[in-house]
Formats: C-alpha cells, structure tokens, sequence
C-alpha cells in the first residue's frame, strides 16, 4: 500500500480493505511504522515505539471491527502489559516499571482487533494543556511545527493529524480530548462519565471527570470506536444507561432541528481572541443554514468559582500522582518538573474541608447545566480562547520559576494560598482554555469539531456540550457538519500525503 492510498482511508476504511482481503494486516502496519519513522522526527508524537509487539500480533488471527488496523496509545493511563508507561515523567521511563497487565480500555480496543504499534506524547501526568514535557520533548502542531498541539492528548493529535494513523487513544480530564482536537483540525468526542472503562487500577478517577476514548479525522470512526469500547467494567462505581442503537447508526441519522445556546464569552472572564468569536459566530451561521435554531445563551454558572473548583481538584490530584510514584519507585521530588512540584504542593496545602466544598458544588454546576439543557438541546462555544501557542509560549517565566523553588523549599505553599494566588493561578492555567471544564465536571458528554482555520492557518476548533446521555446526539450532528462542510481533505504541512 502507498503512503498516499494509506493517508486517504480512515480506520473503518482499512478495516474493510482488510477484511476483503485486499492486504494483510502485517502489510498495513508496515505502512504505518514506515509512516512513524518519516514523520515522527518531526513532530516527536511518539515517544516509545512498539514495533515488534505489533509485529507478532499482526502476525496473528485478529477479529473485531478494527481488525488489523494500526493503532497508537497515550502513555498516560492505557497501560499495555509489559511496556512502561511514562504519564510524560521521567521516573517512569525506566523498564523496570512495566505495566503488568493491560488496561481495559487497552483490552477492549485489543478486541477490537487494533494493533497497537507506539505510545504518544503527553505532559507529566497530563497536568497541562500544551504537550512539552521535560522527560520527552516537545511534541509539535503538523499545521505549523512552531506551534503546540494542545494537550495532554497532543502526541495522539499530531499522529492522527499528520496521517501516522486514522485513530489514536487519548483521555480527557479538563479538555485533553477537545483540546487538542481544536489544536491539529480533528474531531474530539469526549463521552459522558462512566461511559467507557477507566480500570482496572481504578475505575473512576478525579470523581469521573476523567475520560477515555479517541482521537479521528472521520465522525464515524469516533462513533465505531465507542461501540467496541463503552459498557460498564467490573468493580464501576457509576453505571449509565446504554445507548439507545449502537452509535454508528447515528452516523448520518437526521439531528432534527435542534435549539442550540451559543457564547464566545469567557467563563472566567479572560480575553477572547477575535479568530475565536469568528469561529463560534460562523459555526452559529452554518446551523442556522441547517435548519436548527440557533441564539446567545449560557449556562448560569458561576465561572470563576467554577475554574478554581477545577484547579483545586487538579492540584490535588497532581499532587496524589505525585506521592503515587514516589512510594512505588523511591523516587526524590526533584525527579519531577517544576510547575508539576508546585502544582502538587498547593495541592497538598488544601484543607480537606475546602476540597470537599468545592467537589460539592459540582452537584451545583450540573443542575445549572441541566437548566439550561431544558430550554437548549446543545450548548456551543469556541474550543479554545486563543489560537494554538508557539512552542515555550506558556512556560512559566524564569523569575516565577525562581520564585516557586523558594516557596517550595521554604515550605509556604500554605501561606501562599490564603492571598489570591489560586484567582490568579485559575486565569494564567485557564485564560487558553477557559471552555472545556464545564462539560468534566457536570460529567456529560462534548465534542470538539473543526469548523474554522484562522487566517494563518491554524486549526480552531468549535465546542458542543450536551446533556447527559447525549452522545448520539453529538454524533448525528457532528455527522452533519462533517457532510456540509468537510475537513477531512485538508492536509497540514507535515503529513503522509505530502512526503
């Protein structure tokens, strides 16, 4: 198969190839790893190949939809027996902490009959929005390798993006899923909580915010993927109803004409970038061409509080991250980047009290969105509030720097968060990404769909949020936009089809 004839196919379309029996599934992988091994120096998607456990699978009788399609993992979570997984840190390159069986999302797309063949890029235990951490790399934006491709799904993104594969595994846990999607021109469906496994470690993490599924260029694929993978997993916390027919037969189902509540404000009150409004504006404009009625409105949710719930979970949870690897490995806390040590000491400064307060409102949030679902099928906003950054945009200046080792090594981190740090901290963490939040912690399903390149072309994707259960909905009408305005045959500077 040519690099050009792979590039056109998604991964449903090199399923059937296959399954005529039009080439075999060792054929297709090389094709991919061939794939890797030109594009990937430029880009650093894939930070821990796995070629020769690909081999002997593909070699092997393989079944499920996906059969002998190429594949690639994040390494954060989606542990593969036997390969370590590094969630972007550097103490846990090391081979001696290989993952001693699968995880079950891993297990369920194996059933699915993917081959995995790489582990992608993600910032140390996916903690940022951007993907250039310090034990791999920067990974870097196909449309514009200056750029990032968001995170911390950003290797999955440009892998997926530059035509390495049709699909790859990602997460989701404030946007990594939507993120980058906005990022490189994907399609990102972030499904509602307890959709599809988190196991078998732990079957619910950050209270359910947290997510996984995939990252496509076709609507189809998403929707496919779902099928092999969502159901409840032994030991799960929270169960949700089943579809109500698998979600491919969404996939070209009419939407109905749909009551969809647009705002290109800010939650937290920061800037906007004008290629941002244009975005939601022309997507609003698209709708109505559609025939779905489209008019300003927002949630009533208090953004600001709950941007600094958000934080205080995610601190918190950097920081038990943190204290995990350092009991299994021995580890010291100067093994780790910077910002993740202080994000993990403001997370351990919080009292208890306050972090269940603040878990508490999420209750709050979800009831708001569920008003505003009453009166709205879906909720649209721009992905993203600023166009993709340059790589080291967003590093933390060198003076703050500075200033956060002596706070750490003085141990005021406590102190610290009796100012306004956390207000500031919220609007210098979130001012890129003020959006995608909401939809974690109410824990119902959103979408990232690219709809709008800005004039330097850059990818700039448009967010829906929808009610729970709510996937199909997004599907049907993802499917919609994806057939009146395509994007699957625009091509980013580095990709397949152009080497």
């Amino acid at each position: 198969m040519s690099a050009a004839e792979y590039a056109r196919h998604d991964a449903l379309g090199l399923a059937e190839l296959l399954q005529r029996g039009e080439l075999a599934p060792q054929e297709l992988l090389e094709t991919a790893i061939a794939a890797a091994q030109k594009l990937n120096p430029q880009l650093n998607a894939i930070v821990r190949p796995m070629h020769e456990i690909a081999r002997a699978r593909a070699a092997a009788p393989l079944s499920g939809p996906f059969a002998g399609v190429p594949f690639l993992v994040k390494d954060l979570c989606q542990e593969y027996a036997g390969v370590p997984t590094s969630y972007g840190t550097r103490v846990l390159k090391d081979e001696r902490y290989a993952a001693s069986e699968h995880a079950e999302m891993v297990q369920r797309w194996l059933r699915a009959g993917l081959v995995v063949f790489g582990r992608t890029n993600t910032p140390e235990f996916g903690a940022k929005g951007i993907t250039e951490p310090e034990a791999w790399g920067p990974c870097r934006n196909p449309w514009n390798p200056a750029h990032t491709p968001g995170g911390s799904s950003g290797g999955s993104a440009a892998a997926v993006a530059a035509g390495i594969v049709p699909v790859a595994g990602a997460n989701d846990g404030g946007g990594s899923i939507r993120l980058p999607a906005a990022h490189c021109g994907l399609f990102g469906l972030k499904p509602g909580r307890g959709r599809t496994p988190q196991g078998p470690r732990y079957v619910e993490r950050m209270h359910g915010a947290v997510i996984d599924h995939v990252l496509t260029r076709s609507v189809r694929d998403s929707a496919a993927m779902l099928d092999a993978t969502h159901g409840p997993e032994h030991g799960a916390l929270f169960h949700v109803a089943p579809p109500e027919r698998p979600y491919i037969d969404e996939v070209g189902r009419d939407p109905g004409r749909l009551k969809i509540g647009f705002t290109a404000r800010s939650p937290i009150g920061t800037a906007v970038d004008p290629e941002a409004v244009q975005a939601v504006r022309d997507a609003a404009k698209l709708l109505e061409s559609l025939g779905h009625h489209v008019e300003e409105a927002e949630p009533q949710i208090d953004g600001p509080q709950l941007g600094k719930d958000f934080i205080t979970m995610w601190f918190a949870t950097c920081a038990a991250n943190m204290d995990d690897v350092r009991r299994g490995t021995g580890c010291r806390e100067s093994d780790f980047e910077l910002d993740t040590r202080a994000m993990a000491g403001f997370g351990r400064a919080l009292r208890a009290n306050l972090y269940v307060e603040g878990y508490l409102r999420w209750n709050e949030y979800a009831r708001q969105l569920g008003d505003f679902h009453r009166r709205h099928d879906l909720f649209l906003t721009p992905s993203l509030a600023l166009p993709p950054a340059r790589i080291g945009e967003i590093r933390t200046p060198d003076w703050q720097q500075r200033a956060l080792r002596i706070l750490l090594a003085l141990g005021l981190e406590g102190l610290l968060l009796k100012s306004d740090i956390v207000d500031q901290m919220v609007h210098e963490n979130l001012k890129w990404v003020p959006f995608t939040q909401l939809a974690n912690l109410t824990g119902v399903p959103a979408m990232s769909v690219p709809t709008h390149w800005t004039a330097a072309g850059l990818p700039l994707g448009v967010q829906f949020v929808a009610a729970p259960g709510g996937e199909g909905l997004l599907l049907r009408l993802a499917a919609q936009i994806e057939q009146a305005q395509p994007w699957a045959q625009r091509r980013p500077a580095i990709h397949l089809a152009n080497s």
